[in-house]
């Protein structure tokens, strides 16, 4: 299972490893979509609560074109959790869905990016009912 950034990871190591996953969660995110090759700064313009490091390898993974071709590699099945009114695209994670095989989309309607944060009980709902299946 993942979230946000923790997401992206989970996408990468599904496409990379599917046999060492049984069944995939993520949390209102995509993968990177975008058309143009990300700008990566330098230095932080502002105070971090966390390792500058990490952010030039994030966005350098960005400019990888491969990440949407290689949605059809995850094999295992998926759930993807959107927020509805979030930061994350809704149309694209319906995209992501349609090329995972083997993927439900379940829509919080009024969650925000945090789903597990502002709607718990039908997160775990969803979740729980697709463990069960």
């Amino acid at each position: 299972m993942g979230h946000s950034m923790g997401g992206i990871v989970s996408y990468q190591f599904a496409e990379t490893y599917p046999s060492r996953i049984e069944r995939l969660i993520v949390e209102d995110i995509i993968p990177p979509f975008e058309d143009k090759p990300k700008e990566i700064p330098s230095r932080p313009s502002h105070s971090l609560p966390f390792d500058w490091l990490v952010i030039p390898s994030i966005l350098g993974q960005h400019n990888e074109p491969e990440w949407w071709t290689r949605l059809t590699d995850i094999t295992m099945p998926t759930l993807i959790i959107g927020g509805g009114s979030s930061k994350t695209p809704q149309n694209k994670l319906q995209e992501v869905s349609e090329l995972i095989p083997n993927c439900e989309l379940v829509m919080i309607e009024g969650a925000g990016h945090y789903v597990h944060d502002d709607y718990l009980p039908a997160f775990l709902a969803a979740v729980r009912r697709f463990l069960n299946t």
